[in-house]
């Protein structure tokens, strides 16, 4: 006889502990250790993201040259990425609209800003390169992990699995 599905808990719990969520959640997309957000939450949250961060850009491209409004509008990208994820909800607008947030894989918690400047480096230089390579590497990898993931030690799980303190 097996367990009856255990219910969410309402506690948050390192990746390799994962707490109880309900069953449809855990389809949507998991890793061998625990929930994870799956990659249309992801891509959305990005999608916003892009937006929110299209109207600075343009704005810094008409104000000064060409170059050096995408110069400063990629730091801002890089600084916004940065602060968001590495913040305590380590929620970019994004995704914090979609309810998804980056916690450590390690951990389970917030990564810290040096981890989250990583993360964001990594995620504006590497990970489109190559025909976005970097951000589809989630489909096929078991813990659910773009590159920018990887290189923080980092997964993005749904608020309700893992939720703000």
């Amino acid at each position: 006889m097996s367990d009856p599905p255990s219910q969410y808990t309402g506690q948050s719990a390192p990746p390799g502990q994962a707490p109880a969520v309900p069953r449809a959640e855990m389809r949507a997309a998991s890793g061998p250790s625990g929930p994870r957000a799956g990659f249309w939450t992801r891509f959305g949250a990005l999608i916003i993201d892009i937006l929110i961060l299209l109207v600075p850009e343009i704005i810094l491209v008409l104000a000064i040259s060409r170059t050096a409004g995408q110069l400063l509008g990629f730091l801002v990208q890089l600084a916004y990425f940065a602060y968001f994820t590495g913040s305590a909800s380590g929620q970019t607008l994004g995704m914090k609209v979609l309810g998804i947030r980056v916690v450590g894989f390690d951990t389970g918690g917030p990564i810290g800003y040096g981890r989250g400047l990583v993360r964001a480096l990594v995620q504006l230089i590497l990970s489109g390169l190559i025909l976005g390579l970097g951000y589809l590497w989630m489909l096929w990898d078991r813990e659910k992990q773009t590159w920018h993931d990887k290189a923080s030690n980092s997964v993005v799980v749904p608020v309700s699995a893992y939720p703000l303190r």
